[in-house]
Formats: C-alpha cells, structure tokens, sequence
C-alpha cells in the first residue's frame, strides 16, 4: 500500500468525485483511477460504489479512509516537526470557522500567520460548529472557531473560551418592531424566523433561551446556513433572525432589537488532543493561545 494510494482514496471521498480529485491531486483521472483500482484489489475489497451520476463510500471505504487520513497527516506531521526542528514552520494550517465569528478578526489574523510563516499552506473552511469540532476531532482541521450555548460541554478536542456574548433580534424596515430598542422574548416568539438549521449549535442557542422561558418552539420557516443569507431573507421582509449583537452592527439594512431575556452564546477555539502541529501551534500563539 502506498501514500499516493491513500492520498487518492481520501480526495475522491473527500470532494465526492475522480474527475474533482484528479483535479486536487494534479493527476489525469485514468491514472488517478488506475491507483485505486489496484489498491482494491490489494485489499479484496470495493472502497466505492460507482454510478454515472455519483461516487459514495462502501462500508470498507467508509472505515479506511480515517484511517488513512491519519496515517497522511500522521507522515505530514513528521516531517513538520522535522523542519520545525531546523528553525522553519512548513506544512499545512487548516482552519475552520462559524460565519459570524467575532471573537477576532480573523481575516486579519490569518494575513499576520502568513506574513510570519509563508511556508505554510493555509486554508480556511466555514462551517457550522458541530461539524467544525468533527472535523478538529478527525484531524481534517487544525483549529477551529466555534459557537455554542453556555454550559454546552464537547469531548474529543482542546478548546479555549474567547468571549461570551448576547444574540440580538434583527428586523427590516418597516417592520413593527424596526423603531425600539428592545423587545420581551416573549412578544419575538410570536414572528416567523428565518434561522439556522434544525440541530445547529447556532439554533440551539435561541432555541434553548426560548425553553427556558418556557415558550413554544418557534416558527422557522427558512433554514440557513450562513448569517449573509440570513441577513438577505431578513431584508426580504421573509422573517425576523436572531444574530450574535457584535455581527449584527455588520448586517446594513436591517435593523437591531435587544431582547430580554436574551439568549447567550460562547466563542471557543478547539484544536486536536493530540496536541497542536508546528504551524498550528505557530498560529495558537500568535492569538496568545497557550496549546497547553
């Protein structure tokens, strides 16, 4: 078994095509093809189901490719600390986020990483937060910045808080709480939401603030995923949206309600258990983080 073969198996599952990961790869497909082909049949088993329309995991492929991955990054990790040893972080830093982080400026943050080590490759991945801590624990990234209610313990990785904060009611113009400047949870639960899908950390937040006021579920009848769609619905006058108060000052045509009770959330940083690598470790510390 060979790390190209590897590398191959965990592109093709990983953007859900050859073509896409012969593209990632820098290799034609037949080659690409080819290599997974032979590694099957080195270990009797059918890593993916193929059709004309779509590539998924068998059960063998679903348990090889982590372990596959980890062997991947374990041998890039190696070689990391190899060259961290001799005075220069290289490698990889793949970083995840919320859409509406706000804990730092991360953009800025991410220019000063690259101007303090140009060898590493950066990426940034946005995502809601349960999948963002999946993906720290699988080790497809490095870091993460997360959002969740208070109290809400997560296993399997490091983390540190970096702020606390209260969502805010944002509503567009015209509408008949657009002139005050705070409102009950109460007479908010009465509105359509637009929110974040069902079982997000992100709609856990109010949903959680609404139980506790004991009010019914509220009426969501748009799901997003990122807080600019959001934003864009809200305008379109389609529903009222609860927001992180240091996004909403961002989001330009709607305008902002307190609430009380208002409903809470923490900003964490989470990073691998195993410890974080070079380039992780050289970005924790720029942002004062101690890995630990």
């Amino acid at each position: 078994m060979e790390f190209q073969q590897m590398r191959y198996v965990v592109a093709v599952a990983e953007t859900g095509g050859f073509t896409r990961a012969a593209e990632r790869c820098h290799v034609v497909q037949s080659a690409l093809s080819h290599q997974i082909a032979r590694l099957e049949k080195e270990l009797g088993a059918r890593l993916f189901d193929r059709t004309s329309r779509s590539v998924r995991l068998t059960a063998a492929g679903a348990a090889f490719v982590p372990v596959a991955r980890q062997t991947l990054q374990a041998a890039e990790r190696a070689r990391a600390e190899v060259e961290a040893a001799s005075g220069e972080v290289r490698g990889r830093l793949a970083v995840g986020a919320i859409s509406t982080v706000a804990a730092v400026d991360l953009a800025r943050e991410l220019g000063a990483f690259r101007t303090r080590c140009p060898q590493v490759r950066v990426s940034l991945r946005t995502e809601m937060s349960d999948q963002l801590i999946e993906q720290v624990r699988q080790s497809v990234l490095d870091v993460a910045f997360i959002g969740l209610a208070p109290g809400v313990r997560i296993a399997g990785v490091r983390q540190q808080e970096l702020s606390r904060g209260e969502l805010v009611a944002v509503v567009p113009p015209g509408h008949p709480l657009a002139g005050r400047a705070w409102t009950r949870l109460s007479r908010l639960a009465r509105e359509t939401f637009v929110d974040f899908t069902a079982g997000s950390a992100a709609r856990r937040q109010r949903d959680d603030a609404f139980r506790a006021a004991g009010l019914a579920a509220a009426d969501v009848a748009f799901e997003v995923t990122t807080v600019e769609f959001l934003a864009k619905l809200v305008r379109a006058g389609l529903g009222v949206g609860m927001v992180p108060e240091t996004i909403a000052a961002e989001l330009t045509g709607l305008h902002v309600v307190r609430v009380r009770p208002a409903p809470e959330r923490v900003e964490r940083l989470v990073w691998s258990v195993l410890g974080p690598s070079p380039s992780a470790a050289a970005f924790l510390a720029g942002l004062g983080v101690d890995p630990g």
